[in-house]
């Protein structure tokens, strides 16, 4: 892939048009996020209406948020949602009324180990409400005097929203990508998966004559995982050969894959090659449930072959679930990267085949083929001819590319030129 730094340049465009949007699992951020994602992605929505039953769980009432703040006994407006959407517990339900401080506090969220930072907190599935500032900010607030909290919130009968793109190959055949779009302003944790996902289409859609179908999914963590497969699920046991979560695409650190349950499926075999001989600095995890949609698409009754390619894993760095998860942390050149990581991984599933040598006995003659070059012309390149002789001598019918290239100690993707000249002399 070319042009990383272009692509960097467009992934900061969109990070910063969609930084501000309030996502929650439901509601108009949500399908923002969508309609501005449309403009890279073809993505098709579906919407789930409140109670649903999707497996063991049930798709909720839709919130949506239109103000939140605190007023100070002197006065004072703190927490303010118009300031930063961290300051609100999502899905806080209305609240307009008020209180004293022994009251207020257990509404009141921060982290004493991280003065400056305003934690991310949740209650999508128990109807409560809380406000969320840094520690230097609680420790300033008065102990007495009254209180006024406000939350202009809504929770009603409505839609849980998830889109998809299909990108067609030329068989059923199918590789997914899968990330969720419902944080609110997190960089690492929430859009770097999103933005890296959406251009990693146009990647693919560039690729010719591409065998597999690949699959797109944009959807709220967990629950919109789940209402997924619950209409997609039987297609995904039946078509898929490999698939990656994405999250966590964009900070500084090395690339770190997370292997499905699976541990040597195609998406296993292919991330961790790709990082073996490319990205010699990287690490690799066996699956956990601590971790993200991995957990749906790997459970029992499904155990697809789904693993993810991250940089630094969620919970690994400080900054996670914070308001020090922002622009500052990550690096748009890091997440091109992952992207460009992405596509190499698909180039090498597309070109991963069985191969047949036509000629089992003996050597082909190649330089009648125009394949063996004359060892005094100035072109004779020994290594790429070793190379050719090593994929003709186990192209046998028994063993993959990724194989083939093991056994060399070397990326697959070296063999691309081969193959093609192969197949153009009828070797193969």
């Amino acid at each position: 892939m070319h042009g990383n730094s272009n692509l960097a340049q467009k992934l900061e465009v969109y990070f910063d048009r969609l930084w501000p949007i309030c996502r929650s699992i439901t509601g108009n951020g949500l399908r923002q996020s969508i309609d501005i994602l449309q403009e890279i992605i073809p993505l098709v929505k579906h919407e789930i209406p409140t109670g649903t039953s999707v497996f063991d769980w049930t798709i909720p009432k839709e919130w949506n948020l239109h103000n939140a703040y605190i007023v100070c006994p002197d006065g004072k407006q703190i927490a303010r949602f118009t300031e930063h959407n961290l300051h609100i517990v999502n899905y806080s339900i209305p609240v307009n009324k008020k209180l004293g401080w022994e009251e207020l506090q257990p509404h009141l969220h921060h982290i004493p180990e991280m003065p400056d930072a305003i934690p991310y907190i949740t209650s999508y599935y128990k109807e409560n409400w809380g406000f969320c500032i840094t520690h230097n900010e609680w420790k300033t607030l008065p102990r007495d005097g009254e209180y006024q909290v406000v939350i202009e919130s809504s929770l009603e009968q409505g839609h849980l929203t998830w889109a998809e793109c299909v990108l067609p190959g030329e068989t059923e055949e199918e590789i997914l990508f899968s990330t969720y779009l419902c944080h609110p302003s997190m960089a690492n944790n929430e859009l770097s998966g999103p933005l890296a996902q959406a251009f990693l289409y146009e990647q693919l859609k560039a690729m010719p004559n591409r065998r597999y179908t690949y699959r797109f999914l944009f959807a709220p963590e967990t629950i919109g995982v789940i209402a997924f497969l619950a209409k997609r699920g039987e297609l995904l046991k039946k078509n898929l050969r490999a698939g990656y979560v994405l999250t966590c695409c964009g900070d500084a650190g090395a690339l770190t894959y997370k292997r499905s349950k699976h541990r040597t499926s195609l998406a296993d075999r292919a991330a961790e090659h790709i990082l073996a001989h490319h990205y010699p600095n990287h690490s690799v995890l066996e699956f956990a449930v601590g971790g993200s949609d991995e957990r749906q698409y790997c459970s029992p009754g499904f155990n697809l072959p789904v693993g993810s390619l991250m940089r630094t894993p969620y919970q690994r760095y400080r900054q996670y679930h914070t308001s020090l998860d922002n622009k500052e942390f990550i690096s748009f050149d890091a997440l091109a990267e992952t992207v460009e990581a992405y596509t190499r991984i698909c180039s090498l599933m597309e070109a991963n085949q069985t191969y047949t040598n036509q000629i089992a006995f003996c050597e082909p003659q190649l330089g009648k083929r125009g394949l063996y070059p004359s060892s005094v012309d100035p072109l004779f390149n020994r290594e790429e001819t070793h190379r050719l002789l090593h994929f003709l001598s186990f192209a046998d019918g028994g063993r993959d590319l990724i194989d083939i290239a093991e056994w060399r100690k070397e990326s697959a993707l070296l063999y691309s030129d081969i193959i093609d000249n192969c197949k153009k002399a009828g070797l193969i």
